[in-house]
């Protein structure tokens, strides 16, 4: 073995290729274990994952390239795939193919062949191949294309040790192929184009047969390639074009057409020549389960039906977990008060404002790893069972009719087609759709449908407003939005999306497979990591601003006054009362009331969630602290104690009275606070008053603010303290009615995307622009709907059942129209 700095110095590259659902995750996973790193290619939004380990005393870095069907430039993943290959140059490339569909992945093999890179064939997944009757000749197979082909069964431990031995043996060597697809009638055109680019340049570090190739299939990237690294490259260029010409009259066909067909034929070949399939007496057990999920009318019944599955066990089960996570958070907050210098009566220094806000704010996110987890574990069982092809296969030509593709369908489950999703995961798993437009269409729509951070303003607003028809109203919401989305993406891509590259909708469907405990929880980990690395510290930092915001320019001199005026009567009161007790000794100052506050708070923390063992302790460990204290905080051991305690009670409720008028009168004076103001004479169309709109200016940090921010809004009076929400916000919008509350449910229906949507928006499009024409147009077309709803409907003296039904006819109409149109047909704005 070397010691770590020789194995630096020996550090080699490999890669990883190989088509979709052919098992190479399950290869580079035997092969790193746990030393694995995950990234994004520069520029593109597609993962790189790579990883290390040691091979006969050197160090060699994997890389697992994206899956992907060919090696052209139509997808962000074929791209990366061969520009690593092409300037990266790993020394061995493991072409990792599925056993059981060899034809279909030769397409592949031959490709990287051209490209004259080392190539190792992994003839992955043999025990598929062995149950479906096939034997291969794999010794026959590896001679025929002169390069090493190694029969595994990764999954099941099987052929790895004669990978790895083969992997060195290709380091050590460097072998390379002389395999060569015969293109028949176009190789004199190959040669003339060569020739042409050697006469150009004398020498070129980049394979010649396969740049030829390229240039006749008509690659764009390869031919701004030539135009980038070549002095006569626009003579170059039209040599191919004439070529492409004289091959087209006179074969009858289109090069690329030609290209794809003698390599099918070449597969088709050696399949004959090295495979032998037994005749199956009776359907595999794949095509069996294919008859009922794909079926024309079982197969969207049990897509519905793993929807709500998904839903219920991510969203509803997953919810519950957070019953038990959330005090592990609460707990984070308390540490962080205890950590922090005290407060005063109505003060509170800077430093422990902001760090208990910054708290919060990251504690709201993470109180949602839970449904995550569960989320993306069940994510990886769909995509390594085998469905998650299947469900994109049944959706596509609804989809299609807007512009969206088959692949769309996940990323809309995940961002809440019906109720309860996260923008966030849902935009992060746009990156598998392969069409572009389709891709960034579907981006664009998701922070219109319903995530759960959502819900609390619904629920707030239906428990007010339509307490009798709470069902009524969430099936409403959950339809209103796809019935907007699907329009919206048809009109984007037609107009902004025009120009975006598009491909057909090609989806394999693979052979089902039992997914692996460990598979499933290792993917499940790696996203929830991204999540927390790539989200939190973004929403977290964003929240600070926020903050800054509605803190500042702060109170008036005047009104500081007047508030310690009324916190010193305040004092005088629970002094004045208290000097008739034993216990007024030790409370003769305004310190000594403030210590007892705040010992009675670290009691009130302590007990929570204790059972009665721990409650002993807990008294035991208070009593010790500070024995009168704590018999004015508890009430106990005479009459005198419990009427001390009342008179601490009166006292908090006192400063908890003047500590929101405070908070009040900061969020209205602050800087959000006037904006909102300010928006008032636009607003009032949708009928929003000042408070709705400082509530919606919220949520740009996460959508869950907006309710927060109401409840300290709509917390006036001390009498209301153990009021709910629902009940404060009733007395304090008395002029609001369901109209107004239908208004309100349509803007946060369609509102702009929170922060940690638009970054993850900006991480997954690599485009600022998209992030910003997001925001923008979610914003004018929220507003746009919550107003003419409001206003017309006040107009004709509808309620706001009336115009809920009637805006849902209008847009059901609106979305049949839209997708009769004829998406081939673009419109320019």
């Amino acid at each position: 073995m070397l010691k770590s700095a020789e194995l630096a110095a020996h550090k080699r590259l490999i890669a990883l290729a190989g088509q979709p659902n052919c098992g190479k995750s399950t290869v580079f996973n035997a092969i790193t274990g746990a030393s694995q790193h995950v990234a994004n290619y520069p520029g593109v939004t597609v993962e790189k994952l790579s990883g290390s380990c040691s091979i006969n005393g050197s160090r060699v870095e994997i890389v697992d390239l994206p899956g992907t069907y060919s090696l052209t430039s139509f997808s962000p993943e074929e791209k990366v795939s061969r520009d690593f290959i092409l300037h990266d140059k790993p020394e061995t490339i493991i072409n990792v193919a599925d056993a059981s569909s060899i034809k279909r992945s030769l397409y592949l093999t031959f490709q990287l062949l051209e490209m004259e890179t080392p190539v190792i064939l992994d003839l992955n997944m043999m025990d598929v191949a062995v149950k479906k009757g096939m034997t291969i000749d794999a010794a026959g197979l590896a001679r025929e294309l002169g390069i090493p082909v190694v029969p595994t069964a990764i999954k099941r431990g099987e052929g790895k040790k004669t990978l790895i031995e083969t992997v060195d043996k290709s380091i050590s060597s460097g072998f390379t192929s002389d395999f060569k697809v015969d293109y028949g009638p176009m190789e004199p055109a190959i040669e003339a184009v060569s020739s042409a680019i050697t006469a150009s340049t004398g020498a070129f570090s980049y394979p010649l047969r396969w740049l030829a190739i390229k240039l006749m299939e008509g690659d764009t990237e390869v031919e701004k390639l030539i135009n980038a690294t070549m002095p006569e490259s626009g003579k170059i260029l039209d040599q191919v074009k004439g070529e492409q010409r004289r091959f087209s009259q006179s074969q009858g066909e289109s090069p690329e057409k030609h290209i794809a067909y003698a390599r099918y034929r070449e597969a088709d070949r050696l399949n004959a020549a090295f495979i032998t399939q037994k005749p199956m007496t009776s359907k595999s057990l794949t095509d069996k389960i294919d008859a009922v999920v794909c079926h024309k009318f079982l197969g969207p019944v049990i897509l519905a039906l793993v929807v709500f599955a998904l839903y219920n066990l991510s969203i509803v089960q997953g919810y519950k977990i957070t019953n038990y996570t959330w005090p592990l958070l609460a707990k984070l907050r308390i540490f962080t008060e205890w950590i922090m210098p005290d407060p005063g009566f109505i003060t509170e220094p800077m430093i422990r404002s902001l760090s208990l806000w910054f708290v919060d704010s990251v504690n709201a996110l993470l109180n949602y790893v839970p449904i995550f987890f569960i989320l993306f574990s069940l994510i990886a069982i769909l995509e390594d069972s085998g469905y998650m092809p299947r469900m994109a296969f049944i959706l596509d030509r609804l989809l299609a009719r807007f512009g969206l593709h088959g692949q769309s369908t996940l990323p809309m489950v995940l961002g809440g087609v019906y109720v309860g999703g996260c923008a966030v995961p849902a935009i992060m798993s746009t990156k598998g759709i392969p069409d572009e437009k389709a891709r960034f269409a579907t981006m664009m729509i998701i922070p219109m449908l319903n995530c759960l951070a959502k819900i609390p303003l619904y629920i707030l607003i239906i428990n007010i407003y339509f307490a009798d028809h709470k069902s009524l109203l969430m099936v409403f919401i959950a339809t209103i939005t796809l019935m907007l989305a699907l329009p919206v993406a048809k009109i984007l891509t037609m107009t902004l999306l025009k120009n975006k590259p598009s491909e057909p909708f090609i989806m394999e469907l693979p052979t089902y497979h039992l997914p692996t405990v460990s598979g499933v929880l290792k993917r499940a980990l790696e996203r929830i990591w991204m999540f927390l690395k790539k989200i939190v510290t973004i929403v977290a930092a964003v929240a600070v601003v926020i903050f800054a915001l509605l803190q500042f320019p702060g109170l008036t001199d005047e009104r500081k006054a007047w508030y310690d005026d009324q916190a010193e009567v305040a004092m005088e009161t629970f002094h004045k009362k208290m000097a008739n007790t034993s216990f007024g000794e030790a409370l003769t100052t305004n310190d000594s009331a403030m210590e007892l506050i705040l010992f009675a708070d670290r009691y009130k923390n302590a007990r929570m969630g204790a059972g009665k063992a721990a409650m002993a302790k807990i008294n035991t460990r208070f009593k010790l602290e500070n024995p009168t204290f704590h018999a004015i905080t508890t009430g106990k051991g005479s009459k005198e104690a419990k009427k001390a305690k009342r008179t601490l009670k009166k006292l908090s409720q006192a400063r908890k009275k003047l500590l929101r008028g405070i908070k009040q009168e900061k969020i209205r004076n602050s800087f959000l606070g006037k904006f909102g103001q300010a928006l008032e004479p636009v607003t009032q169309w949708a009928g929003f008053n000042w408070r709705v709109n400082i509530a919606l200016l919220s949520s740009f940090a996460a959508k869950e603010s907006t309710v927060a921010t109401l409840g300290v809004l709509y917390q006036q009076e001390a009498d209301m303290e153990n009021q709910s929400l629902e009940k404060r916000m009733k007395e304090g919008e008395k002029g609001f009615t369901q109209l107004h509350a239908l208004a309100l449910l349509l803007m946060m229906a369609l509102f702009p995307p929170c922060v940690a949507t638009m970054i993850t928006m900006k991480i997954q499009s690599g485009s600022v622009k998209m992030m910003l024409i997001s925001f923008g147009y979610q914003s004018l077309l929220g507003f746009t709907v919550a107003a003419s709803v409001f206003t017309i409907s006040s107009l004709l003296g509808l309620t706001g059942l009336q115009a809920m039904f009637g805006f849902w006819f209008l847009a059901l109409l609106g979305a049949v129209a839209m997708g009769f149109i004829n998406p081939k047909k673009d419109i320019t704005i």
